[in-house]
C-alpha cells in the first residue's frame, strides 16, 4: 500500500506519571478517558458500563464518589474491570482517602477545596501509600472565591492561577504524580487557558471541553477545542464530555486522535457523502460496515467511494478499498492495487472478510 504523506505533530514534552498501569505524559501515547453515569453504588451496572467503555477503546475510566457508599463500592468494582479507575471527589477529603484505599488509581480533586493543610496532607499520604495519582481538576464553573473576585469572571488567567496554586500545594508536599486540567464549556476560554498553562509547567495535561452538550454540538465543540490543542502538541490524555452514552465519548475521542495520526486503533473508514454518480448505496453501506467492523482493534484503513471520480485515488492509499462501477460491478482494491470486480450485493460480506483477514495478519506480526 502506498503511504499518504502527512505532517508529524511534535508533542510538548511533559513529565511522565502513572495512572495504574497506564503511563501518561512523556513519550507515551495520548490516552482516552470517559466517565460512568451509573450510580456507583449500583456495583453490577457500574462494572458493566466500565467494561463496555473499555471495550470501545477507553484507557482510563472515571467514576463519581459523592458518598461513602460509592467509595466502598470501588473495592468490588476494581476487581472486575481491566482499566484503572479515577475517583471523582469534591470537597470531602475522607472520600478521597477511602477511594485511594479501595483501589482507585487516581483522585480527581481540587486540593484547594479539600480543606485545611492537615486534611490535604492526609489525602496526599493516602495517595502515596496506595500508589494513586491525582488530577488537579480546575473548572471555570467552580473557581475559588478569591480568584473569581480578583478576575471578576472566569477567564483563562483565572483558570491558570487556580491551577498553579493547586500545583504548588502538591509540590510543597513533595507529591509529583499528578496531571492537570483547566476546563470550561467555552472553547476559546479552555484553549487559551491550556495554552497559557502549557508554557508555565511541564506536568501532563488532561484535555477537555467540559459540559460540551449533546452528541452533535458536543462532538463539534470538543473536536475544535481539543483538535486545535493536539495539533499544537498540547495534551497527554483526553475526555470528550457529552450528554450522551459514554461509549460515544470514547468513539469521538478515538476518532479525533486517529484523524491527527496520534492513535492507530480500529478501522478508519474514508467514505464519500454520496451523490447521483454512486453505483451503490454508500451511506447505508458505511453504516452497516461501522457496526460489523466495530470489534476490529488492528489499525486498518478502508475506503468506500461510490464512483470512479475519487475512488481509485483514495483506494491507492488504503489497505482495502471499494470503488463503485457500472452495472453493479464494483472494484475491490487490496493494498492500493486493483484486485477484482465484485457485485454490489457482495460488498458487505467481502469487505468484512478482507478486513478480518487483514486484522489477523497484523496481529501475527
Amino acid at each position: 500500500m502506498s503511504v499518504r504523506p502527512f505532517r508529524n505533530i511534535k508533542r510538548r514534552k511533559t513529565k511522565e506519571i502513572k495512572v495504574g498501569n497506564v503511563k501518561v505524559g512523556g513519550n507515551n501515547p495520548i490516552s482516552v478517558q470517559s466517565m460512568t453515569n451509573t450510580l456507583t453504588t449500583d456495583i453490577k451496572a457500574t462494572i458493566n458500563q466500565i467494561n463496555k467503555i473499555a471495550e470501545e477503546g477507553a484507557d482510563i475510566v472515571r467514576v463519581s464518589c459523592p458518598d461513602k457508599g460509592s467509595t466502598v463500592a470501588l473495592k468490588e468494582i476494581v476487581k472486575h474491570v481491566s482499566v484503572p479507575i479515577v475517583a471523582d471527589i469534591h470537597f470531602h477529603y475522607k472520600r478521597a482517602i477511602e477511594a485511594a484505599k479501595n483501589g482507585a488509581k487516581c483522585l480527581r480533586i481540587n486540593p484547594g477545596n479539600i480543606g485545611d493543610e492537615s486534611k490535604i496532607n492526609e489525602v496526599i499520604n493516602a495517595a502515596k501509600d496506595n500508589d494513586c495519582s491525582i488530577r488537579v481538576g480546575v473548572n471555570a464553573g467552580s473557581l475559588e472565591r478569591d480568584i473569581l473576585e480578583k478576575f471578576k469572571e472566569p477567564c483563562p488567567e483565572a483558570l491558570v492561577e487556580s491551577a498553579l496554586r493547586n500545583i504548588k500545594i502538591l509540590e510543597d508536599k513533595n507529591f509529583l504524580n499528578f496531571k492537570i486540567s483547566v476546563k470550561s464549556s467555552d472553547v476559546f476560554l479552555s484553549t487559551s487557558a491550556y495554552r497559557q498553562l502549557s508554557k508555565k509547567c511541564d506536568y501532563p495535561l488532561h484535555l477537555g471541553i467540559t459540559e460540551a452538550g449533546g452528541f452533535v454540538s458536543g462532538s463539534i465543540k470538543s473536536s475544535i477545542g481539543l483538535g486545535s490543542l493536539l495539533m499544537e502538541g498540547i495534551g497527554d490524555t483526553i475526555r470528550i464530555s457529552l450528554s450522551d452514552d459514554p461509549i460515544k465519548e470514547v468513539q469521538i475521542g478515538n476518532e479525533i486522535l486517529k484523524s491527527l495520526g496520534l492513535r492507530n486503533r480500529g478501522v478508519k473508514i474514508i467514505s464519500c457523502p454520496s451523490c447521483a454518480r454512486q453505483a451503490f448505496q454508500v451511506i447505508d453501506t458505511v453504516k452497516i460496515l461501522e457496526k460489523k467492523l466495530s470489534h476490529i482493534k488492528a489499525p486498518i484503513t478502508l475506503s468506500i467511494i461510490g464512483c470512479v471520480v475519487n475512488g481509485p485515488g483514495e483506494a491507492a492509499f488504503t489497505d482495502i478499498g471499494i470503488t463503485g462501477g457500472g452495472k453493479g460491478n464494483n472494484m475491490l482494491y487490496l493494498s492500493g492495487i486493483q484486485n477484482e470486480k465484485i457485485l454490489t450485493d457482495n460488498i458487505i460480506d467481502r469487505v468484512v472478510s478482507e478486513v478480518e483477514k487483514k486484522a489477523s495478519e497484523l496481529e501475527k506480526q
